[in-house]
């Protein structure tokens, strides 16, 4: 008798045993809380179902681990970018006018309320820092000498 072959079965691109050994190394890359909350919830590497969606949920965790380190600034960007997404480009660039010209309303008023009237003048040549060594250079000199 010959035996009947079945069909291998593929998640993701992953056999079985290539999902298991996924789950398994990114499982560790979880906090251990994290860890315990699965275990608790049912969350098992055996069988298709449970590797599914023991795989989809330690995704989840991993993707909400990204913004653990994220800045303020990285953050405002990445919702930015998340919302964008759902945006005509149309609708960005009517929302960044929008966002130019009240920037420029702005920065008109607080120049009406806080004139700058002074005028500052940086000299960035090298004559400044000899001058200021020589006198250094002068004033060690001097009191060396009695």
């Amino acid at each position: 008798m010959t035996k009947l072959k079945t069909k291998k079965t593929i998640f993701n691109g992953m056999s079985y045993r290539d999902t298991q050994r996924v789950n398994s190394k990114n499982r560790n890359k979880l906090k251990q809380e994290d860890r315990h909350w699965l275990k608790i919830e049912g969350y098992k590497n055996v069988g298709w179902n449970n590797l599914i969606s023991l795989y989809d949920k330690i995704k989840d965790f991993l993707d909400k681990y990204q913004f653990d380190d994220l800045t303020l600034e990285e953050l405002f960007l990445e919702a930015d970018r998340i919302g964008n997404k759902y945006l005509t480009s149309q609708e960005i660039q009517e929302t960044n006018h929008k966002l130019a010209k009240e920037v420029n309303e702005i920065a008109e008023e607080i120049d009406k309320q806080y004139p700058d009237t002074e005028i500052e003048i940086i000299d960035f040549s090298n004559k400044t820092k000899k001058t200021y060594r020589r006198q250094a250079n002068q004033k060690s000199y001097r009191t060396i000498k009695y």
